[in-house]
This record gives structure tokens, C-alpha cells and sequence, in this order.
């Protein structure tokens, strides 16, 4: 066990990036998640539980939290008339057995694979988020038949293996095909709830194996998720009300370039290590 200098430091940082996680995912339509990830693979680190599968450990807290920061957030946006209730329907199954899939998926790989495809999937919403134009579309309206039962799995197999809510791939999925900005992220937070309920309930009965950090349940770090979830319920509805009364194109550039540096560290200890 650390002492308190080191432990107390690690405990305030989570504090702040809880509460910076909070706002992206009212504010960007990018889940938490993606911020928390690396920073839970890093305290851990510090902690020095770094065994076969801690990154599972990372990804199923992350995604704990994203079942309370998702409801937080999809009941503001549910309150200004954004989410788009249909699309919900619609794609609700398909993103759950996704998910399930994910999660099943997930517990079989070795930690430095899934933090492998962590940081490659980073890269790509970080390019996206770089580059993206608001007159980018792929139609007018979401897919339908085939094409929606290929994408809305897809969507939540992808996400449970970043730890991730829906937003990441939800915003530019709806926005190619349409969707308003404002309500693809409103909607994504519905999204994020369809992904982080099932995956959490598998992570948390799965049977598991090796070294974790304390107090782990499954694979879900209860005090992590304890003290991120504290400051993500105060600053997801300011990121939602944020979301509605400016426009994050510049401060969404600025997060992909610190995307990008986080997944190239990451991929840069995996193949170091």
C-alpha cells in the first residue's frame, strides 16, 4: 500500500479528471471514458498493479462511471427536447449485443492488447475530431436495414473495448448521416447508457484472475469509480448546458491533439515493454 503523499496526490488527481471527463461528455458528445482510461492505467501504475489484465480493470471502471455519467447527462439533454428517442429504438439492440460481445472479448485479451487497441482507436477519433468538417455527410438520414444492424453492433463492440460511451463513434456516426450536432450528442448520451449498463453487469460477475488493485469487484475498482463519480455528477450537466449555448469546434481540435499524444504514449509502452 503507497503512503499518503503518494496516495493523496493520485486521489486529487483523479478528482479533477473525473470532473474534466463530466464536462467532455456533456460538452463534445466524446464519453468520459476516453480520458479516464489512460488516466486510471496510469494511477494504477504509480499504485503498482500492472499485471496481464489491468487494463480491463481500466476499461470496466471507466465504463462504471459511464453508467451514472450517461444518465446525468441524457436526463439534461432528455429535459431541452435533444435526444432523439427514436434512434434510441432503433439502434438500442444492435448497440447492446455489441456490447455484450465487447465485454465477453474483452476479458480474453492480454492488457497490453486491449491497451494496443485503446490507443489505435484513439488515433482514429482523435483524426476525426482534427479534421472533420460540419458539411461532411455520408446521407441525409441514419441507416436503415442492413446497414444499421452492421453499425449499431459495431458501435457498442468498439466502445466497450475503449471503456467508452457512445459518443466517440455516436456523434460522427449521426452527424454524417444528418443529425444536428447538438442533439447526435444528446443522443449519444443515451447511447452510452445502452453500452456501459450490460458491458458492467458481465465485468462485474465474469470470473477474473491475477493481480488487481484493492477492492476490486469483478473487474470494477470500486474506489476509482467512487471518486470519479463524485465530480462527474456535479460537471456533466454544466457540459450539457455548455453544449447548447456555444460552439466546441475549437476547443474539440484542442482535445485531439492531446488525444493523439495520449494513445502514441500508450502505444509507445506497449512496444516498449
Amino acid at each position: 500500500m503507497p503512503d499518503l503523499a503518494t496516495f493523496l496526490p493520485l486521489v486529487a488527481f483523479l478528482m479533477v479528471v473525473g470532473a474534466f471527463a463530466g464536462v467532455l461528455a456533456g460538452l463534445l458528445g466524446v464519453g468520459g471514458g476516453i480520458v479516464l482510461v489512460p488516466s486510471f492505467y496510469y494511477v494504477f501504475q504509480i499504485l503498482g498493479y500492472d499485471g496481464p489484465n489491468i487494463m480491463q480493470v481500466c476499461v470496466a471502471t471507466s465504463l462504471a462511471t459511464i453508467v451514472v455519467t450517461s444518465l446525468r447527462s441524457v436526463r439534461a439533454h432528455h429535459a431541452r427536447g435533444a435526444v432523439e428517442v427514436s434512434i434510441l429504438r432503433g439502434w438500442g439492440a444492435g448497440i447492446v449485443g455489441g456490447a455484450l460481445v465487447g465485454s465477453l472479448v474483452a476479458t480474453q485479451l492480454r492488457s497490453e492488447t486491449l491497451t494496443a487497441i485503446f490507443a489505435g482507436l484513439a488515433l482514429i477519433v482523435a483524426f476525426y475530431m482534427a479534421f472533420s468538417r460540419p458539411h461532411w455527410r455520408l446521407a441525409d438520414t441514419m441507416p436503415t436495414g442492413a446497414k444499421r444492424y452492421l453499425y449499431s453492433p459495431a458501435v457498442g463492440f468498439a466502445s466497450v473495448l475503449m471503456g467508452i460511451g457512445g459518443g466517440s463513434f455516436g456523434v460522427p456516426l449521426m452527424t454524417l448521416h444528418g443529425v444536428p450536432i447538438h442533439r447526435a450528442v444528446a443522443t449519444a448520451a443515451g447511447f452510452g447508457l445502452l453500452i456501459a449498463v450490460p458491458a458492467v453487469l458481465l465485468f462485474l460477475i465474469l470470473p477474473t484472475s491475477g493481480l488487481r488493485p484493492p477492492m476490486t469487484i469483478g473487474l470494477v475498482n470500486i474506489p476509482a469509480f467512487l471518486i470519479v463519480i463524485a465530480m462527474t455528477l456535479l460537471t456533466a450537466p454544466l457540459g450539457a448546458r455548455l453544449a447548447h449555448s456555444m460552439t466546441p469546434a475549437p476547443l474539440k481540435r484542442v482535445f485531439a491533439v492531446f488525444l493523439f499524444l495520449v494513445a502514441l504514449n500508450m502505444l509507445r509502452k506497449v512496444f516498449a515493454g
